[in-house]
């Protein structure tokens, strides 16, 4: 019995085994000749909305519109396509207006939609300057691991390479930038100078000077970087106290110009027909423009108080 259970077992998995090996369609090919897997290409929605960006891109490329330059975006870490920007900026503009029908003011949509115009330069701005900061505070880690490459027996290259490795951002792309820019045949210090400009930063400037010098000079890199180092590190410090004497002062800079945005808010809330006139009344419009105008030279009057510089 157990003979013909294993003879029965036997020949239903050859015949099986045949079945798969003589089944059409279904030959082995080497992995070279075979074709590349089909990648899904998504919804008709999602190919018609590229679809219409790309073209929406090209238009604005060759009229040579932009909300903010491409430069700016990239300083700012920000991997969009001007069609992608406007695309977002004209649909945070129909919330706006739909925001301004639904607390029954019109013209207040239209308001908040007119605005939302400068929100991407100032979140730009805010971006870029906070990538600064991130870079700035970064250096005195960046110049240790110069440091430490240098000691280990690489060049100057080959250890920004290692810091652009272990370095976070912006630091490592930077730093990346610097060895692609000089793979390709520009001079390193010209590489160094163009990336402390555009990042704003003096302490990049004296390490870029500091390359220079040793390279026409000769003697000990590592030892220069950590005596730059150290300048940089006792500046940080001297910051530090600057900036904590000086966050009173931005506090109620911030509070005085959040201040009129606040009592409208609670006004709209407590009693909306109290504000509605301002914003369906022309004389209202014009007090709103008014407001505008004295809030924008007041806040650039408190920037320029507050902004110390050593």
């Amino acid at each position: 019995m157990e003979i013909m259970l294993g003879c029965g077992l036997i020949l239903a998995g050859g015949t099986a085994g045949a079945v798969l090996a003589l089944r059409p369609g279904q030959r082995t090919l080497p992995a070279s000749r075979r074709r590349p897997a089909v990648v899904g290409q998504g919804s008709a929605f999602g190919r018609a909305a590229t679809s219409a960006a790309d073209g929406l891109q090209g238009w604005l490329t060759t009229r040579r519109l932009a909300l903010v330059s491409p430069e700016q975006l990239e300083l700012a870490g920000l991997r969009l396509r001007q069609a992608d920007l406007l695309l977002l900026v004209l649909g945070a503009m129909a919330v706006c207006v739909v925001i301004g029908l639904v607390l029954g003011s019109l013209g207040l949509g239209l308001l908040l939609a007119v605005l939302m115009l400068f929100v991407p330069r100032v979140v730009v701005r805010f971006r870029i300057s906070s990538r600064r900061k991130r870079f700035d505070d970064q250096l005195a880690d960046t110049l240790h691991l110069l440091a430490g490459g240098l000691r280990a027996g690489h060049s100057i290259l080959r250890a920004i390479d290692a810091a652009a490795a272990e370095s976070p951002e912006p630091t490592a792309q930077e730093m990346r930038r610097i060895v692609h820019e000089t793979s390709l045949g520009r001079d390193l210090l010209a590489s160094l100078e163009d990336t402390a400009e555009h990042m704003d930063s003096q302490d990049f400037v004296w390490i870029a000077q500091a390359i220079q010098i040793n390279r026409e000079v000769g003697g000990n890199l590592a030892d220069v970087l950590d005596q730059v180092n150290e300048t940089i590190r006792e500046r940080s410090e001297i910051k530090g106290h600057i900036a904590a004497l000086a966050a009173e002062g931005k506090f109620s800079a911030y509070i005085l110009m959040a201040l009129p945005f606040g009592i409208v808010l609670l006004l709209m809330l407590v009693n909306p027909s109290y504000m509605t006139v301002m914003f369906t009344n022309p004389i209202g419009w014009a007090m709103i423009a008014a407001s505008a105008i004295l809030m924008t030279i007041g806040g650039l009057w408190l920037r320029k108080i507050i902004a110390i510089k050593f």
